[in-house]
């Protein structure tokens, strides 16, 4: 089950705008992240929901998607994420946000397994202008924003496929604009 979970939960960048992802949906997914495991058990993530459709396009303005395609605007217009979860960093609680990396990394994960499990999409996006969001989200000094996870219905196609024989593991998209994303064999990760 956790296998389907993570071969569902791919990076999508577009969705159904029809399909809004509200604050109880985020609180849900938070109520569930906060119980993952933190270093020193410090716990110094918050979260902010960010949900209503004008915040959510004021957050949008200050992120860039998919530096491998460089040529395909994503999230296409009429097709952008419903919601974002912004994960923090509350300086308060340790004075290295760098530490809180690896907690980070395990939150934004749990929030994507679990948002695929509910049958929403999303996507880490660490390219954001930090300062600009957290002006737009009216963040308290002592919180810095570390990742930010675009949420929403996906309406796209991501597919796992075998890395090319000359090794390149850049995501691409077909003619037909489904996303294709090159994984490593087991036999490559696996070291004996």
């Amino acid at each position: 089950m956790i296998r389907d979970l993570v071969i569902d939960s791919r990076s999508y960048r577009s969705f159904d705008e029809s399909r809004r992802i509200g604050r109880a949906d985020l609180v849900d997914l938070v109520d569930t992240v906060r119980l993952c495991p933190s270093a020193v058990n410090r716990q110094p993530l918050k979260y902010r929901p960010v949900y209503e459709p004008d915040e959510v396009e004021e957050v949008l303005s200050h992120t860039h998607w998919a530096g491998l395609l460089p040529d395909v605007k994503l999230p296409p217009d009429g097709h952008h994420p419903t919601a974002f979860l912004a994960i923090c960093c509350d300086t308060s609680i340790t004075k290295d946000p760098d530490g809180a990396r690896v907690d980070c990394g395990i939150a934004a994960q749990t929030i994507l397994l679990m948002a695929t499990e509910q049958g929403m999409g999303g996507c880490m996006i660490g390219a954001f202008d930090k300062e600009a969001v957290a002006v737009s989200l009216r963040l308290p000094k002592k919180l810095e924003p570390m990742l930010l996870i675009a949420l929403g219905i996906p309406d796209e196609t991501v597919m796992i496929c075998d890395l090319p024989k000359d090794g390149n593991t850049a995501y691409f998209r077909d003619k037909a604009n489904l996303h294709f994303v090159p994984k490593r064999s087991l036999e490559e990760v696996i070291v004996e």
